[in-house]
């Protein structure tokens, strides 16, 4: 076991970190796997980098979920300052919830976002992608995320909750406080209370005049007499309806600039759109749309790699850091439509696995399948261009993608 004694040191996370986060990971890994971390709060937390070691450690019962035992523990470490109560009440959902509960949302959820559900929305979301693309005009450069990325899965997902598509503007910009973007923090309480509301609203109606759209059926939901309470249905939404569109937006955003920086990879998925659903799972795993997964704590001391973490910590899953480790894949910083990629962790592992991983994966595969058909010469509109990337550590996303379509 590592020497505890004497002080660990303690990585930081800066400004430089969101533009290649992938070159601070690498140096950390070849440390060990599991490193304390400055985070832009000025709080210390733990991050595990290591694959093996992050794939334990998201199946591993002693490192819990629960809003107001995490809270608890990051009060201590911030002067006594705790979480609004309208963020907290937000964040009440299976994402954040262990055994009984989350088994409890969980079962309760699947019965609404089955398999058959997912896989019936083909036709619809092609329809949107056709759409999106045929709104595509003038020769010159074109943001992708602002008219392909962005617009396709907030489309999809305002049609499958039932939520309106003109408030989109109104719940990304809550979105954007809420995943802890820096520099979005003194919005958070604002925002954290308007979507409470908003959701609420919108909830009350589902439950007085349901529709075909999940919200209802979630409100309607019910497992040998267990429904959802008005509170979980407007946590669960949000859960939904976040998760639902900021990972979809950032994994056909990321797909596309990667592929885009790899001519050689874009043409071998031209030749073959056979092989985009492999291509799909290689930009999940290349530069995927999570950056690290929700917070754990220890409820126990727990040694990860020969480190031992304390009893009451907060710790992090740098899930983008799994997944280019060395000791897992070959070549990981390396691009390839059609390596190996059983196994990554872009939608976590475990019982926490993301529920809407199917959607999302349905998604980006109509998304590139179009997009290769109908802009086979599509590139950067400026290669040597810097890209330009949310500042947030759960998620990991461009914030603009300008391209060439001919």
């Amino acid at each position: 076991m590592a020497d505890l004694s004497a002080p660990a040191r303690v990585e930081t996370i800066g400004a430089d970190f969101f533009d290649d986060p992938h070159t601070h990971y690498r140096r950390w890994r070849a440390a060990g796997p599991a490193h304390r971390v400055r985070f832009p709060d000025d709080v210390i937390r733990w991050v595990i980098v290591g694959y093996a070691e992050a794939r334990a450690a998201l199946a591993d019962p002693r490192l819990q979920k629960n809003t107001v035992r995490a809270d608890e523990i990051l009060r201590g470490k911030r002067d006594g300052t705790p979480t609004d109560a309208n963020t907290m009440a937000l964040l009440q959902h299976m994402l954040s919830t262990d055994p009984p509960e989350h088994t409890r949302l969980r079962k309760l959820v699947n019965k609404a976002f089955t398999t058959r559900a997912v896989a019936a929305l083909r036709p619809r979301i092609e329809q949107i992608t056709e759409e999106l693309l045929d709104a595509q005009t003038g020769s010159g450069a074109v943001d992708l995320m602002e008219t392909f990325a962005n617009p396709l899965p907030v489309m999809v997902i305002c049609e499958l909750l039932g939520v309106p598509y003109g408030d989109r503007e109104d719940f990304q910009a809550w979105t954007r406080a809420l995943v802890g973007v820096v520099g979005e923090e003194e919005h958070r309480p604002a925002a954290a209370a308007a979507m409470a509301e908003y959701l609420a609203n919108l909830v009350r109606a589902k439950q007085s005049r349901p529709a075909d759209d999940l919200l209802s059926q979630l409100a309607l939901a019910d497992e040998d007499s267990d429904r959802l309470t008005d509170r979980e249905l407007v946590s669960m939404a949000v859960l939904l309806l976040i998760a639902g569109h900021e990972t979809t937006v950032n994994l056909i955003g990321n797909g596309a600039y990667a592929l885009l920086r790899h001519p050689g990879q874009w043409a071998a998925l031209r030749a073959d759109p056979a092989g985009v659903p492999a291509a799909v799972e290689e930009f999940l795993r290349f530069d995927g749309p999570i950056d690290m997964a929700t917070l754990r704590f220890t409820a126990e001391p727990v040694t990860v790699g020969g480190i031992e973490i304390p009893d009451g910590e907060i710790v992090y899953v740098a899930l983008a850091a799994a997944n280019r480790d060395p000791a897992r894949f070959a070549d990981p910083d390396e691009l390839t439509v059609d390596g190996p990629t059983a196994g990554h962790l872009a939608f976590g592992h475990g019982i926490h696995f993301c529920v809407g991983a199917p959607l999302a994966r349905l998604e980006a595969d109509i998304a590139f399948t179009a997009l290769l058909r109908r802009y086979p010469d599509m590139r950067l509109a400026d290669p040597a261009a810097t890209a330009h990337w949310q500042t947030s550590t759960l998620m990991r996303g461009l914030l603009d993608l300008p391209v060439h379509l001919h």
